[in-house]
C-alpha cells in the first residue's frame, strides 16, 4: 500500500441571515504550504456553506491523501463521526421515518469526495483563537460579504 500524502484541512462557513448571503473558506496545509479557497452565494444557509467548505477542500486534492479535516460545525463533524451519513445513504438520502434530508445534494457530493481519502474529522471550537480556523472564518466572511453585493442568478439559488 502506498504512503499517502498527509494534508490538514481547515474549514468554515458563514451566512448573513439564514438564508442569506453566505460564503465558505477552506485552507489546505501540506508540507508547510497553505492553499486558500473560498466562494460565496447570494442566497444560502450556514449549514450549506459548512458542507461546501469541506467538499471544496476534499475535491481540490488530486490524489488519495491522509486528511485531518477541522471544522467548527457539529452538523458536519457529527454526521461523519457518528455514522449519520452512512445511515442517510442507506435510506436513499432520507432521514429516519422517510423524513426529508436537508442538503441531500451536498451530502451526496461530500460522500463522493471522501471515497479515495483516509479522513479524520475533528471538531474545533469556533472563534477560539485557532489561527487556521480563524483564517477560514475570515475567508468565509469575506466571500459572504462579496456575495451580498450580487443578485441571485435565479429564485431559490443556494
Amino acid at each position: 500500500m502506498p504512503i499517502l500524502k498527509q494534508v490538514t484541512i481547515y474549514t468554515d462557513g458563514a451566512a448573513k441571515g439564514n438564508p442569506g448571503p453566505g460564503g465558505y473558506g477552506t485552507l489546505l496545509v501540506h508540507n508547510g504550504k497553505t492553499r486558500e479557497l473560498s466562494g460565496g452565494f447570494s442566497r444560502t444557509t450556514n449549514n450549506r456553506m459548512e458542507l461546501l467548505a469541506a467538499i471544496t477542500g476534499l475535491e481540490a486534492l488530486t490524489s488519495p491523501c491522509k486528511v485531518t479535516l477541522h471544522s467548527d460545525s457539529r452538523y458536519l463533524v457529527d454526521a461523519m463521526n457518528k455514522g449519520w451519513l452512512r445511515g442517510w445513504k442507506a435510506r436513499r438520502w432520507s432521514r429516519a421515518n422517510n423524513q426529508h434530508l436537508k442538503n441531500a445534494d451536498l451530502w451526496q457530493r461530500l460522500d463522493a469526495a471522501t471515497t479515495t481519502h483516509d479522513i479524520s474529522w475533528r471538531w474545533v471550537k469556533g472563534h477560539a483563537g485557532h489561527p487556521e480556523n480563524e483564517r477560514a472564518d475570515e475567508l468565509a466572511s469575506m466571500a459572504a460579504a462579496e456575495a451580498a453585493l450580487r443578485k441571485p442568478a435565479f429564485k431559490g439559488q443556494s
